[in-house]
């Protein structure tokens, strides 16, 4: 974390989702890791179906996952949401959900419908917010967000940008054979994974690996990062590298194709 004589104090506020089975391992490991946690004035989540009905969601799920893991899935998360509820002495030291890890650790846990709406940006405003990090975040930041926090907004992205813009960058890399992942931290602008790059690593891929165990992780190794990078904004102003438009690519959430052929590569979800 280094000494400490030339780290400056960051007021930091999280957007994410209360997604049960990745985003949660994120914030356990970072929240576990951080040495800063007085520094994060909340977590914001924000619901995740963005503009998809339920039935649209449950469709989309089935068809990614088949009909036996959608079952399998299914009863997981349900599994999870009852757990969120309980109490502490009752979980046998285990999180259920973004929103116990924070109670875990003392950090406040603010549910905003609209990111973007003028009133959670004047909720904002007497904090003086250094920098808003978004982790999955489910809504897409408009420029009334981007611009409130004085040292901007970033994202944490599973893939080596500007490669595999858009949704589930490890199934795209692991569908087109990559060797290994990337992990970008970046500024974020108006546009798709589009702002300069802070922080890049790559991870091999394990052989054998499925997605599932992929994404966990990375999720993991992600929390990392992320500490390594707030740091480099403790101590100045970090230097970004270049997002190029020209070399990008970017892929939307998979079809039941998809998934078909991913399977005949050889790949497992689960």
């Amino acid at each position: 974390m280094g000494d400490g004589k030339t780290m400056k104090p960051l007021n930091i506020v999280f957007v994410t989702q209360n997604d049960p089975f990745y985003v949660r391992i994120f914030f356990e490991e970072f929240l576990r890791i951080c040495e800063r946690r007085d520094e994060i004035k909340a977590v914001v989540i924000a619901p995740a179906m963005g503009k998809k009905s339920f039935g649209a969601l449950l469709r989309q799920m089935l068809d990614f996952y088949g009909p036996i893991n959608f079952v399998r899935v299914g009863i997981k998360y349900v599994f999870y949401k009852i757990a969120a509820k309980l109490p502490r002495g009752l979980r046998l030291g285990r999180f259920y959900s973004v929103e116990q890890v924070c109670n875990q650790y003392g950090v406040r846990v603010l549910h905003i419908a609209n990111i973007n709406s003028p009133d959670f940006l004047q909720q904002l405003a007497p904090w003086n917010v250094d920098l808003i990090v978004s982790v999955a975040a489910p809504q897409i930041f408009r420029e009334g967000l981007i611009s409130l926090p004085r040292r901007g907004c970033i994202n944490i992205h599973n893939a080596k940008l500007p490669k595999y813009r858009g949704m589930l960058p490890n199934f795209w890399q692991m569908y087109n054979g990559e060797k290994v992942v990337g992990t970008t931290i970046h500024r974020i602008n108006a546009g798709l994974d589009d702002g300069d790059i802070l922080l890049q690593k790559e991870t091999p891929i394990e052989a054998g690996e499925s997605l599932d165990a992929l994404i966990r992780r990375t999720k993991c190794l992600g929390a990392h990062f992320m500490v390594e990078a707030l740091n480099k904004f403790r101590e100045g102003e970090p230097q970004g590298l270049p997002n190029l438009k020209e070399e990008a690519t970017y892929f939307t959430f998979p079809t039941r194709a998809d998934v078909k052929e991913f399977r005949r590569r050889g790949y497992r979800l689960i």
